[in-house]
């Protein structure tokens, strides 16, 4: 085998008419970049959750140097599990409604500008956050965040996006009443009551909505943002500060760095990683896991 092979993970991103004509499409530019970069090419798609999971620990198990994940969120952040500690580096191709890590790492959207990025830019090292068993590399979330998460994913790919994202979050803020939490930060409990918790390595959801501009992706910190029950009014108040990155601790906003969050309820806890919902039980454990997985992007 090749000491330079690079498996390319691919998630379909249309409707089921068009899914093999896009395919082969994606999968041609792939070997051909990739491939004049000095790679062998082995192409897989995913057809279920796991697939791209299972694909990425192949890769490493044969001694790949490079894996690609073209997709959304979730097929990012199951690729990045299973390269996470070891020496093979993800590539991102960003195919997804938010693409957030992709957009902190400064790694264009046009496939063919994210894949010479993939295969000739540095290799940075960037942190995982770890909730329970599982790994998250941009934000996970507790409250509002993880409802909108669960709605948005019952959505097909063409009901996604901005636009969809802001009316599913507009039609869960007239009903949402915020939770109380005992939240443990290194060490230190305090009562909450919270709307929405996120939990931050990277700045941003993804189209510029910047949930946590002090965040960032290699500091050996987590940035916990909690908003308290806000008024319509004040919600409309800092919607421009999170399109400019802007947002900052004030009435009903508070932000925090942390190593280690612990978060309790009286109610089991739905939550977000990476954008995609799961159910907890009443408490949650999340820290900061430094220098995780290595990453190809654009120097800085």
């Amino acid at each position: 085998m090749s000491t330079r092979q690079a498996v390319v993970i691919i998630n379909p991103l249309s409707g089921r008419g068009r899914q093999r004509p896009q395919l082969e499409l994606h999968a041609r530019l792939a070997d051909d970049i990739l491939t004049s970069h000095g790679y062998r090419v082995v192409v897989r798609h995913t057809t279920a959750a796991g697939d791209a999971t299972a694909f990425a620990r192949e890769a490493v198990r044969v001694g790949s140097k490079l894996v690609v994940a073209w997709g959304g969120d979730g097929t990012i952040n199951e690729t990045a599990t299973a390269l996470a500690h070891s020496s093979v580096a993800l590539g991102i191709v960003p195919a997804g409604s938010g693409n957030g890590l992709a957009a902190d790492l400064d790694i264009p959207f046009e496939p063919r500008a994210a894949l010479v990025v993939a295969a000739s830019s540095t290799t940075r090292l960037i942190d995982a956050g770890r909730a329970g068993d599982d790994l998250f590399f941009n934000i996970a979330g507790i409250g509002i965040d993880a409802v909108i998460a669960a709605r948005f994913a019952e959505r097909g790919p063409s009901q996604r996006g901005l636009t969809g994202y802001l009316q599913l979050s507009s039609a869960a803020l007239l009903r949402y009443r915020a939770v109380s939490y005992r939240l443990t930060i290194d060490g230190q409990v305090n009562e909450q009551r919270a709307m929405l918790i996120a939990i931050a390595n990277g700045r941003q959801y993804g189209n510029r909505m910047l949930i946590a501009p002090g965040a960032r992706l290699d500091d050996g910190l987590l940035e916990v943002v909690a908003v308290e029950q806000l008024s319509l009014l004040g919600i409309a108040w800092r919607l421009p500060a999170l399109f400019r990155g802007t947002l900052t601790p004030a009435h009903g906003v508070t932000m925090r760095a942390a190593r280690s969050i612990g978060i309790a309820s009286s109610e089991p806890i739905p939550y977000h990683l990476d954008g995609e919902p799961r159910l907890g039980g009443r408490e949650l454990q999340l820290e900061i896991v430094p220098a995780a997985l290595k990453v190809r992007a654009p120097a800085r």
